[in-house]
């Protein structure tokens, strides 16, 4: 489980971030929507200890992550570019990853197999470094490197952004079987409504750093997702 507790974030006095209480449990795939500057990069920054929190803290499965690094080795995220390394090609990006994370190269050639199709051949055997790749195949060798090592928990900053189609409905599944199959928890912030629905059990709307709604996927969440960011809720 990962539980937030007082957690707030300032920069210059200015409040970003303000989370009294929100509990993730094991296993959940769970949605982070907001507008710009609601909230949502700060929120897995702090979870990634990446920044320091002003107030507050997150524990992750019984670790506060911004104490101890014990969190480290069943987490992983792709939040964006710059946690490639742009020098190395996407095979030796994996293999790097894997040896971190206690894998051979076999391991990690058994798990990158299995994506083949998420890739449309554009990845693996192209003799391009990751800095030459498009910004969508740089995402795809992203989030599949957060795959490598049977990780208990993946942070994945807006991972439709930049894909085709086809892919994106390829990575859905992808984090359907994560989270219902494998028992992963999975987070996810989207400015894609409808693709966060469609992959979360649970969704947070953060507006201002402040957490505004906390929902339980339903049939009616889209709609009134769409209701609340257009500004005309009804109020019953």
């Amino acid at each position: 489980m990962i539980t937030t507790s007082n957690l707030s974030k300032k920069y210059n006095g200015i409040s970003v971030l303000n989370i009294e209480s929100l509990e993730i449990p094991k296993g959940q795939s769970f949605g982070l929507v907001g507008n710009n500057g609601a909230g949502k990069t700060t929120y897995f920054s702090l979870l990634l200890d990446l920044i320091q929190p002003t107030t507050g803290f997150i524990d992750s499965h019984g670790i506060q992550v911004n104490k101890s690094e014990d969190w480290k080795p069943f987490t992983s995220a792709f939040i964006d570019e710059s946690f490639l390394i742009g020098y190395l090609t996407p095979e030796e990006y994996f293999y790097f990853i894997g040896e971190l994370r206690g894998q051979n190269k076999a391991d990690v050639n058994a798990l990158v197999a299995q994506f083949q199709d998420f890739f449309h051949g554009e990845i693996l055997g192209q003799k391009k470094y990751l800095r030459d790749l498009s910004k969508g195949n740089q995402k795809k060798a992203g989030i599949v490197a957060a795959l490598i090592g049977n990780p208990e928990v993946i942070i994945l900053d807006e991972p439709f952004a930049n894909l085709d189609p086809t892919t994106q409905i390829r990575l859905k599944n992808i984090i359907k079987e994560l989270a219902e199959k494998q028992g992963v928890t999975v987070l996810i912030s989207s400015h894609d409504l409808m693709h966060v629905t469609d992959v979360c059990e649970r969704i947070v709307v953060l507006e201002k750093g402040e957490v505004v709604k906390d929902l339980a996927t339903s049939a009616a969440t889209l709609k009134e997702l769409e209701q609340h960011f257009s500004g005309s809720e009804t109020v019953l």
